[in-house]
This record gives structure tokens, sequence and C-alpha cells, in this order.
């Protein structure tokens, strides 16, 4: 008889805004990309920046700084900044980062959020594990991107 395998640890894309490290699920990016013409939309929440054509579809693009409360970017150095392209129940979503990580592997010792933040329903924020001296935040893409629940098939 053979031990249960252990689950799968998870794949994490890092990114930083405002000189903090993020990671969301690796499953759900589909690729990363300059960020390219956007459109704004008049009317739009906040945090979106507008919309941009992909590959014949028109897809849009949050402001990652906004979307989580921070700062807004200053200066003109874009040379690093990306779109994540998040997928959740097919939709694609992107997010302009400040930069690109690096990938992590595993989530066996990911915390809790830190308290207060989990009383916010719409907090991205799952969890967060230690990296590199300091921490990396663990997002949920359908939070982050305010996707609904995936539709029962």
């Amino acid at each position: 008889m053979t031990a249960p395998a252990a689950p799968n640890p998870q794949h994490w894309l890092t990114f930083q805004l405002d000189g903090q490290a993020y990671a969301a699920p690796l499953a759900q990016v589909s690729e990363v990309i300059r960020i390219g013409e956007v459109t704004p939309v008049p009317g739009a929440a906040a945090d979106l920046l507008g919309v941009r054509h992909l590959r014949g579809r028109v897809v849009p693009v949050l402001d990652g700084r906004r979307r989580l409360g921070l700062p807004p970017r200053d200066g003109d150095d874009d040379d690093s900044v990306r779109v994540v392209m998040l997928s959740h129940a097919g939709h694609v979503v992107g997010l302009r980062v400040d930069a690109v990580g690096e990938l992590l592997l595993g989530n066996e010792a990911a915390a809790p959020p830190p308290p207060g933040r989990a009383t916010r329903v719409d907090d991205p924020v799952i969890g967060v594990l230690p990296w590199k001296g300091g921490f990396v935040a663990l997002l949920d893409v359908r939070r982050l991107c305010r996707l609904p629940e995936a539709d029962a098939a």
C-alpha cells in the first residue's frame, strides 16, 4: 500500500508594487506583457487604467498600486513596468505592476494576512510567506480583479 501523495505546492509569480513583494498563483497568470496602449474608460473605477486590445480581445487593465491602496508611481521610469495578465473562470484582467520578480515555489509556510485585513470582504491578500528577509503577500486573483464567483456549470 502506498502513502497518499502530498498535495502539490503552489507556484507563484512575484511582482513589486511600491517596494513590496506580492504574488499571484502561476496557474492564473497567462502572460506578462509591456503596458502598451491603454484606452481610458470614462466613469470607471479609480483603479481601472482602461482597456487594451490583446489578440482580438478587449481586456481591462487595473493599476495594481491603486487597487491595493498604495501611493501612485512617481517618475517616468517605465522600463520595468509590466502588465501581468491574470485569468479566472474565463475572465482575463491585466494588472499593472512596477516590476515582475521571480517564481516562488510552495505555500506550506503561509501565514494568514495581518490582523485587520481579513475584515475587508474585498481584500485580495489571502496570506503571507517569509521571503528574502521580509515577506511576500499572496493574492486571490478573483478578489483582486473583483470578478464574480465561478459560474456553476
